[in-house]
């Protein structure tokens, strides 16, 4: 048997079709309702899903980046939602899978603990940060032994219902110079609160509610990074962009791989009086939208495959590798959002009512527009690559 056929193997294995199904069967509820994915999650851990970055030796499935970025997408063929929530999870577990593979051990506890069964969320997005992980509004005290409190309002923290450890981070400013410091907190410590506020068009079953942190406090041994203020190279900073850059592209290629196969189903089953009762897959126009739609993520599969790939082999783009990154994020969104629209104009008028997939699909995939990197950071830093900064 191939590489290729193994991991495939493993993939079914993991994600069979039946599970995939029940998965898909609940997404419907789960949206409607408003409610966070908890007989997903469960059905996941026992899969391995929430170890699938920790090595074999350690009792994970020893996957790297392309692995589970296939799996995100299969995933988000079922449920976008579970799949984009879980992503932060898998986030700080491929952090610290790909720090490991470049020498630096320093978060090799994350991976142990996801063995363990504890789950990890992302507690970084900020509401007005346009500097992302470069800069922050939270506050992080230094308490003299090595710990830091943390006070701030976090936003988009997916997971909500379910972490047991949240990553967040925050600027001390007491020094001669800013530091960024990077600290992981438990669901038990006390100082920060969870608001019941996504109500939200789409995603809705990711519960990515805001968590206020009220001088929550992230013991010494938690807090294992302190970055200066604006861009740096630290190991850190890519092995972050790299897993949520590739790992939401991921789950987009999911979302409009689903989109394309419900839109070709479709218009072979509806009839059209034009063409004599024939089915509506006879008809030119809509042939041509099917056949953008599959083009267009025809493009997507090997970008994704090639981007996740050169991560696990440790290739060097220089200063290429956050142009590739971005435009990796920027091109699956969109092309997802694409997809998903050509799809529903060849659907007809059932993808309108409530309850319908595609029409979930539709409200799901807007979500991709505000994910960092945005489409106008996107261009400015691939621009940045390719023509230098602005000069001042």
């Amino acid at each position: 048997m191939s590489t290729t056929e193994t991991e495939t193997t493993a993939l079914t294995d993991l994600l069979p079709a039946d599970l995939l199904e029940r998965f898909r069967a609940r997404a419907k509820g789960y949206d409607e309702r408003n409610e966070f994915f908890f007989e997903d999650l469960a059905e996941l851990k026992a899969q391995g899903y929430l170890r699938m970055f920790a090595a074999k030796d350690d009792g994970g499935l020893g996957f790297g980046l392309e692995q589970v970025a296939a799996a995100q997408r299969r995933l988000a063929t079922a449920a976008p939602a579970t799949a984009l929530a879980i992503n932060m999870h898998l986030v700080w577990t491929g952090v610290a899978h790909l720090l490991a593979r470049r020498g630096d051990d320093s978060l090799h506890y994350v991976l142990q603990e996801a063995v363990a069964g504890e789950v990890f969320a992302f507690g970084n997005s900020e509401a007005g940060n346009d500097s992302v992980l470069f800069d922050s509004n939270t506050v992080a005290q230094s308490l003299g032994d090595g710990s830091y409190s943390f006070t701030g309002t976090k936003i988009f923290t997916s997971l909500s219902p379910a972490w047991t450890r949240l990553g967040i981070f925050g600027k001390d400013s007491t020094g001669e110079e800013p530091v960024l410091v990077h600290a992981f907190i438990n669901r038990e410590t006390p100082g920060y609160t969870i608001k019941d506020d996504w109500n939200t068009l789409g995603m809705r079953a990711s519960q990515s509610n805001t968590t206020v942190l009220d001088g929550v406090v992230a013991p010494a041994e938690r807090v294992f990074r302190k970055l200066p203020v604006g861009p740096n190279a630290d190991p850190l900073i890519f092995s972050i962009f790299a897993c949520f850059e590739t790992l939401l592209a991921a789950v987009y290629t999911g979302l409009g791989e689903r989109a394309l196969h419900i839109g070709v189903a479709t218009v072979k089953k509806r009839t059209s009086k034009k063409y004599d009762g024939k089915s509506y897959a006879q008809d030119p126009d809509i042939r041509w939208r099917i056949a953008d739609a599959a083009l267009a993520m025809d493009g997507l599969y090997p970008q994704l495959v090639s981007v996740a790939r050169d991560v696990d082999n440790l290739v060097d783009h220089g200063t290429q590798w956050f142009p590739q990154l971005v435009g990796l994020k920027i091109r699956a969104t969109e092309t997802a959002r694409t997809v998903v629209d050509l799809i529903i104009r060849v659907s007809g008028g059932g993808t309108y009512f409530a309850g319908n997939e595609l029409g979930r699909l539709y409200r799901d995939v807007l979500a991709g527009i505000f994910h960092p990197s945005d489409d106008e950071s996107a261009h400015s830093t691939i621009a940045n690559a390719w023509l230098g900064p602005i000069e001042k």
